[in-house]
């Protein structure tokens, strides 16, 4: 009877053994997979003379999205990165998406060819996955698609700028952010501003401070509470 446990005991360490080499292998063969590719679009406008005169927004298929600028500094005037990370809204998200496949990933020529329209900054489409890649430049498209895209990223581009001012404006200069505030609730009444939820951390700063006054935490209080409604749909 002692044998036969020990028979027993040995082919179960036998089994246990040939189970720990096989998770073993399948282990190490899916870490050796690689991750699949997120898709990105971005788009990036280089505009000499405007403010700021380069900026690129890139959106992942997550929603995850980055902001990118050179501005010039208030002190020595030198040009400087700003840089700023925050989440697309999931409609927003799938038009990004649904117009990049309209416009064929970028994969062709997206200019008009017509230059009798005026400039308005060398702009650049790309898209990347695991399975395409494709950039295009361009002034002005005919291209539904393009137009509507290129809009968007403007308008993402706005409300962005309006983030890093008041960003500014409220460590350095309280004062200006009235004014600063009064211009951006009108251009998002007009519907000229998008992504309004991606400037509400500073929004949000500006609500809490006691020492604003209460006319401009008013204000925030209204941009917060419209990014939040067109965040819904």
């Amino acid at each position: 009877m002692g044998r036969k446990r020990r028979l027993r005991a040995k082919q179960l360490l036998r089994w246990a053994f040939a189970a720990i080499l096989m998770l073993a292998s399948v282990t190490e063969s899916l870490s050796g997979q690689e991750a699949p590719a997120t898709k990105v679009v971005t788009f990036t406008l280089d505009f000499p003379g405007s403010v700021p005169s380069h900026y690129s927004i890139s959106v992942e298929g997550t929603g995850q999205a980055n902001y990118e600028c050179t501005v010039k500094s208030e002190g020595d005037g030198e040009e400087q990165l700003y840089s700023y990370q925050f989440v697309v809204s999931e409609g927003n998200r799938e038009r990004i998406f649904q117009w990049a496949k309209q416009a064929k990933y970028f994969a062709g020529k997206l200019d008009s060819g017509n230059r009798k329209i005026a400039f308005t900054g060398d702009k650049t489409l790309s898209y990347q996955d695991g399975q395409r890649s494709f950039t295009a430049q361009y002034n002005y498209s005919s291209l539904d698609a393009v137009r509507e895209i290129t809009a968007f990223f403007q308008n993402m581009a706005g409300t962005l700028e309006y983030g890093r001012k008041l960003a500014f404006l409220y460590k350095y200069q309280k004062l200006g952010l009235d004014d600063e505030l009064k211009r951006m609730e009108a251009q998002a009444r007009n519907n000229q501003l998008s992504e309004l939820q991606g400037v509400e951390p500073v929004l949000q700063q500006i609500v809490r401070d006691t020492s604003v006054i209460n006319g401009v935490r008013a204000r925030a209080m209204e941009l917060i509470r419209m990014g939040n409604e067109v965040g819904r749909h």
